[in-house]
């Protein structure tokens, strides 16, 4: 790969990471006052108003919202907001580094999911990196070790949420540009956060709150066009190891902000997960040329 296609790879992967991250600290601020459907209101809200303004600006992407495979549309949408509401749910609950090594597991289930829905083919790599995805599961949470906190099968539903959305999404690409489908992401997803909200809320909002608002909006569209941008930029080889920087980071500040304990369980086990991960990259990259 050229050193420039890496380079890009690596921007819009620090932008995903610095994406991510800031929505796991917004999150966890603003349901300190919010619930958590007033949370997600606010996330496509703002991110509702950012397309609506490149919309203004670029007349061009008018094309693109043109509304069509709407029933798919609506299930990948109505899919990912559930499964965003589980996990924030499990931000409340659980340390960050733990929210966010589980959620490696969904690729996994995306493997497993692409058999089924996709009629891909099933190797020994896509068995595997559901195997060792699992085993990296069992290490983080260590049954029997610790008390079980419900908000880890949060995030494991999440994940698996997470994996149809990927099936979907990879569907939808056929079809819509990045632009539609995240478009249409928060226009669907602002009003099933109102029905669970108080239409008051905005007023309790206080002035230290809009920092982590604005965060939460932006990086709502910042992630998935960061993440979508970096697999159109480089190999998923380059871009899914990349991604596993998450761990450290949102550990770290976790760690530093809000003084949750560095576990080294949840490194070893996403190692594992990881492994399988680069396995099942490498056996699909070699299937393929």
């Amino acid at each position: 790969m050229a050193p420039n296609h890496i380079a890009r790879v690596v921007l819009w992967m620090t932008g995903a990471l610095v994406s991510f991250s800031s929505m796991a600290i917004s999150i966890r601020l603003l349901s300190a006052n919010l619930n958590l459907f007033e949370v997600l209101t606010i996330r496509s809200g703002i991110g509702l108003l950012i397309m609506l303004a490149l919309l203004a600006i670029y007349p061009q992407f008018r094309a693109e919202i043109y509304p069509h495979r709407m029933k798919l549309t609506l299930f990948r949408n109505g899919m990912h907001f559930a499964a965003q509401y589980l996990w924030a749910s499990a931000l409340t609950m659980l340390p960050f580094a733990t929210v966010f090594a589980l959620e490696f597991i969904a690729p996994a289930w995306t493997a497993m999911l692409a058999v089924w829905i996709l009629g891909e083919k099933l190797t020994v790599s896509r068995v595997g990196v559901v195997v060792l995805g699992l085993i990296g599961v069992l290490i983080i949470l260590r049954p029997g070790v610790e008390a079980f906190n419900p908000g880890a099968l949060y995030v494991l539903i999440a994940t698996l949420g997470y994996a149809s959305v990927y099936i979907a999404t990879k569907m939808l690409t056929k079809s819509h540009t990045t632009f539609a489908i995240i478009f249409w992401m928060m226009v669907i997803q602002f009003p099933l956060g109102l029905i669970g909200a108080d239409l008051q809320f905005p007023l309790r909002l206080q002035m230290m709150d809009i920092p982590a608002m604005i965060a939460l909006g932006v990086a709502g569209v910042t992630s998935h066009l960061c993440l979508s941008n970096a697999f159109r930029a480089g190999d998923a080889t380059l871009v899914v190891p990349l991604d596993f920087l998450r761990v450290p980071l949102i550990a770290l500040v976790g760690w530093m902000f809000f003084h949750e304990s560095l576990d080294v369980w949840i490194f070893v086990g996403v190692l594992v997960i990881l492994a399988g991960l680069l396995w099942n990259l490498r056996a699909e990259s070699r299937r393929i040329h």
